[in-house]
């Protein structure tokens, strides 16, 4: 199983950035997929997901209403529209996914929850 990462990149205080992320190995259209992220010196943190579905989402409230994320199950793939970009979102962005069936958005986002399959991450710098 592996997930690719893509589209990081150097944007000012108040632009976009898309994010992409290729998975394969498996079919994880029957399971939620989401983004995650570390700035220098803290701990990872949730940033968003989406279910099986593409219907669900859940964000983290600190992104609520900057970014948004969206599926393709057909080529197994998630992406994260981020826009109004603040320099806190500069961090390592990873996209991520359980084993498990089923999980939804909302489960990715509960305190703590570590997903089974990480990218390898993409750096996102916000300069102000």
């Amino acid at each position: 199983v592996q997930l690719q990462a893509s589209g990081g990149g150097l944007v000012q205080a108040g632009g976009s950035l898309t994010l992409s992320c290729a998975a394969s190995g498996r079919a994880f259209s029957r399971t939620a997929m989401g983004w995650f992220r570390q700035a220098p010196g803290k701990e990872r943190e949730f940033v968003a997901a989406v279910g099986w579905s593409g219907g669900i989402t859940y964000y983290a409230d600190s992104v609520k209403g900057r970014f948004t994320i969206s599926r393709d199950s057909a080529k197994n793939s998630v992406s994260l529209q981020m826009n109004s970009l603040k320099p806190e979102d500069t961090a390592v962005y990873y996209c991520a996914t359980p084993k498990a069936l089923f999980v939804t958005a909302h489960d990715m986002g509960v305190r703590g929850y570590q997903p089974d399959y990480w990218g390898q991450g993409t750096l996102v710098t916000v300069s102000s």
